[in-house]
């Protein structure tokens, strides 16, 4: 039979891990033809959440446990635990259950048809209207100024091959942008629509500096557009300084007596210029940030313990 990997990150999700294994295998319990395998991949959390994942795995031994060091973030470890699935597909799914495991039967009768990607889009939300729409916003810009042909409103929720695994190992990137890596590899994608539900236990692991964090590595990894942007707004600008002052050296020697430079252009200028030289050192330095992390070449985690893995 074809075993199916499902990976699951969690950090702090003591109130959701059992209702996620639960759902889960009562999907699973409907595919009878297909194995699978669970893996949970804890990124230090502090409250009960390896805990109940040890008593489920303790009898359940299609429960994986990796319990990570330290909390290595939101976008290497969830990749790392996708790299040591073992299955003929592989299913990201986030321990919010916010994504419904019924769209698994779905997800498998299209990698059936021959589908190597099937990506869950989400056309619709339950979330804060206000947040769906900014990510909405981001995903429609990031796609327009990337260099690959990206996904809209996708973020890694969906179904892969192994294939597609395989290929991911040999990427060696110690900071992967997955939805990014996804399109780039290329092969014939299948789009699975879905709505995605509201958080109804637990707090969001999302915040300010982590979905800033996440949006500039997709600008940064996928698009030179901004840099760009930014060598020709220098150009625009020093012509239209060069224009402003030869109309004020004009207005100034014909009316020597009456015209009257005054204070506050001056001060409106030099904010303006540093306002947009600041902006644009701060961009550069998220792409010299960005070839940094490549550089460090880290790894993407480092195992404390793993639970129910062969040697």
């Amino acid at each position: 039979m074809k075993l199916i990997s499902i990976v699951t990150p969690c950090y702090n999700e003591e109130e959701n891990v059992a209702e996620v294994y639960n759902q889960v295998r009562n999907v699973f319990s409907k595919l009878s033809h297909y194995e699978y395998e669970h893996i949970f991949i804890d990124n230090a959390s502090k409250d009960k959440t390896v805990e109940i994942l040890k008593g489920i795995a303790g009898k359940d031994k299609n429960i994986k446990i990796i319990v990570n060091a330290r909390n290595f973030g939101q976008i290497r470890s969830p990749f790392y635990a996708f790299l040591q699935a073992k299955g003929d597909a592989v299913i990201p799914l986030t321990c919010d259950l916010q994504e419904p495991t019924e769209l698994i039967f779905k997800l498998i009768t299209k990698w059936e048809e021959g589908f190597k990607i099937i990506a869950a889009v989400k056309n619709k939300s339950k979330e804060s209207s206000i947040m769906f729409s900014l990510r909405k916003a981001y995903y429609n810009f990031i796609k327009n100024v990337a260099e690959v042909e990206l996904i809209q409103n996708y973020y890694g929720f969906g179904l892969y091959d192994r294939k597609i695994v395989e290929v991911l190992r040999s990427v060696n990137d110690p900071y992967p942008y997955f939805r990014g890596l996804i399109c780039e590899i290329g092969f014939e994608k299948a789009i699975v629509e879905f709505t995605q539900a509201k958080r109804e236990r637990g707090l969001t692991k999302n915040n300010f500096f982590t979905l800033y964090d996440i949006a500039m590595q997709g600008l940064t990894s996928y698009s030179k557009v901004p840099l760009r942007i930014a060598t020709m707004m220098g150009f625009v600008i020093s012509i239209l300084s060069i224009l402003t002052a030869v109309v004020y050296f004009i207005l100034k020697f014909i009316f020597w007596k009456y015209f009257s430079i005054g204070m506050a252009p001056l001060i409106i200028g030099v904010f303006f210029f540093s306002s947009v030289q600041l902006f644009f050192i701060g961009l550069l330095g998220e792409y010299i940030g960005a070839v940094y992390t490549q550089v460090q070449k880290r790894p993407l985690v480092i195992e404390k313990e793993r639970i129910n893995f062969d040697n």
